[in-house]
């Protein structure tokens, strides 16, 4: 008998609009052979099938779905296929680059699977109990379907204890990388530290404003507000920046992007790198009466989760409120939020209260902000119209009038 879980009355109305996670608040009962990443059956209230998951014992999220489709075997040719039609998306859409997400969780189909290309390097994380119990057929996918020469895991996330998963980082075929990967995006070059970086190693899903920045970029002062290892900042400088200053209180990634801007070529006297708390420093260049033609706000996740939710809008409407008083009338902010707790609208409405705030701040009646553009990533992050929690990163591109 097929394990199977069946649904409290009502429960299975997020499923049938084809939402593929089942909390265990929504479940009534369990029957059969059940384990951490099981697949089973998941049937309405009234007996009738509904879906097939990988079941996690320990979170809650209980059944992440696979298919709708009864007849579908949940096997390794299963798994090759799903890899398949993701990598024939990228090599559709993503174009100029080597940095590449090659798989994007839920949104293609494989929930809890994160695979981002460097060079011929693949990086996996598996967040996800169900995708644990596949992993080595996913390997296998993935080596065969790409000329990979190496697949690391960086299964390091705190999500996964609450799969009831240990973190894991090692090669999964090939060897460990000894050094950072150069990858070329748009014409610039990035070094990727993929055993010790944020997330994977890099922020590939920053590509598309990294693009757009640049172009905008020529003979403008810019300001770049936690920088990390300098992606917005050597593509402003790539894009013909007269000076690019950029904060961020880690001096390995700082390090970093000096070695980085080396690799590109760019003119050392075209940047400044500060070492320092951003909310500090903001306040001191607003104290000097800086200003800029364009300032970038990318911050880390404010948010991690809906508790944090006050303290995060707090900490967004005070840095967007600093940015702003920094700009040059016609000046553009580059603002973004990569808190998944933060939806748009919520967003939005955060930096308009900033704008309210740095036009009174400020004494000046006649500041005002336009909505030049809304920024997101790219299209090898797509996005479901049935599961809108993948859509965690949020941008806005705005002039000072």
């Amino acid at each position: 008998m097929q394990a199977s879980i069946t649904l409290k009355a009502g429960k299975e109305r997020p499923l049938l609009r084809r939402h593929p996670w089942v909390y265990s608040n929504a479940i009534e009962r369990v029957d059969g052979k059940i384990y951490p990443g099981a697949t089973v059956q998941v049937l309405s209230h009234e007996g009738k099938f509904i879906a097939k998951g990988l079941y996690s014992p320990t979170s809650q999220i209980r059944v992440r779905v696979l298919t709708w489709d009864e007849g579908k075997t949940i096997d390794h040719a299963f798994f090759k296929e799903r890899i398949s039609k993701a990598l024939a998306h990228r090599a559709q859409w993503v174009k100029n680059t080597n940095a590449i997400r090659l798989i994007f969780g839920e949104s293609d189909g494989l929930p809890g699977l994160v695979v981002d290309q460097y060079a011929d390097t693949l990086v996996c994380q598996f967040l996800f109990v169900g995708m644990e119990h596949w992993k080595e057929a996913i390997v296998q996918a993935l080596v065969q379907q790409t000329a990979c020469k190496t697949v690391v895991e960086r299964s390091d996330a705190a999500v996964r204890a609450r799969e009831g998963l240990e973190p894991h980082v090692g090669a999964l075929f090939g060897q460990m990388p000894e050094a950072p990967i150069n990858v070329n995006e748009c014409g610039v070059l990035y070094s990727v530290d993929v055993v010790h970086g944020h997330k994977t190693g890099f922020y590939i899903d920053q590509r598309d404003s990294r693009h757009l920045l640049s172009e905008l970029s020529n003979d403008k002062e810019v300001l770049n507000m936690f920088c990390y290892t300098g992606g917005f900042s050597l593509a402003a400088l790539k894009g013909g920046a007269k000076h690019v200053t950029s904060v961020d209180s880690s001096g390995e990634a700082l390090a970093m992007a000096q070695r980085q801007m080396l690799l590109n070529g760019f003119d050392e006297r075209r940047a400044t790198w500060i070492d320092s708390d951003a909310f500090a420093v903001l306040t001191q260049l607003r104290k000097e009466e800086k200003q800029f033609d364009i300032v970038v706000l990318d911050p880390p996740k404010f948010a991690p989760s809906s508790h944090h939710l006050d303290k995060a809008l707090r900490a967004y409407k005070e840095i967007n409120r600093a940015g702003m008083q920094l700009l040059k009338p016609g000046g553009l902010l580059f603002t973004f939020s990569c808190s998944g707790a933060v939806d748009s609208a919520l967003f939005e409405r955060t930096i308009a209260m900033a704008s309210a705030e740095a036009m009174a701040h400020s004494g000046n009646t006649s500041m005002d902000f336009r909505l030049m553009q809304r920024l997101s990533s790219g299209a090898d992050h797509p996005l479901l119209t049935s599961f809108p929690e993948g859509d965690y990163l949020k941008g806005l591109l705005l002039q000072r009038l």
